[in-house]
């Protein structure tokens, strides 16, 4: 258990979901959907400590880039700490709502991957909606551009919340505390021969939208 998730889940319950970082094999499981064969820009929202943003700058293509935006202004900090002298990674303190902006600031005018873990069950359904088509509009409109969730429900996919999105892929992760579900949404309905695979998944797990 991460003492400082712990700390900043009791001041801000509806904010901080999780006070057990992600498990090593979720961690490798979200980041084995992205193709890392040449440079990509990934953006992550709500990274918490970093455990994912670890696991995807360790296999990330020379010359990609990582954008993590954090509310949280104690977990900023300690990411800012993390990955100082990084410049593949920007740290930004402010909310996913803005990804578009916050693309923009920094030379894109899309990315290739949006990796969440955020309670989006918490987010009342407007800011939640206006989040999500954001989220849309800012992947690039390529073959292997997706909107990587991992969540505890499949409220997103079942609930219709995602919509823009023409493909989905599903699976579950039983091996982290609490088990979640890992959804995959994808910009295009187009399919890669060479797509990479899903990583330690039966494919009776599959699921497809």
């Amino acid at each position: 258990m991460s003492a400082l998730l712990l700390k900043r889940f009791f001041q801000k319950p509806l904010q901080i979901a999780y006070v057990v970082p992600s498990s090593r094999t979720l961690t490798r499981r979200v980041a084995g959907r992205m193709d890392f064969s040449r440079p990509r820009v990934i953006v992550e929202y709500g990274p918490g400590e970093g455990c994912h943003s670890r696991e995807i700058l360790s296999r990330m293509y020379p010359g990609s880039q990582l954008i993590l935006i954090e509310l949280d202004e104690e977990l900023v900090h300690c990411l800012r700490k993390q990955f100082q002298g990084r410049s593949d990674v920007s740290i930004i303190h402010g909310s996913a709502v803005d990804i578009l902006q916050i693309l923009a600031q920094h030379g894109h005018t899309h990315c290739d991957y949006v990796v969440s873990g955020i309670p989006f069950s918490l987010i009342p359904p407007e800011p939640k909606r206006e989040m999500l088509q954001r989220t849309h509009q800012a992947l690039r409109p390529s073959v292997h551009s997706a909107f990587l969730v991992y969540q505890v429900t499949r409220e997103l996919r079942d609930g219709g919340l995602c919509d823009e999105f023409v493909r989905c892929e599903t699976e579950y992760c039983l091996r982290n505390i609490p088990p979640m579900w890992i959804s995959v949404f994808f910009r295009t309905n187009q399919v890669l021969a060479d797509a990479p695979q899903p990583e330690f998944l039966p494919k009776t797990v599959m699921a497809e939208a």
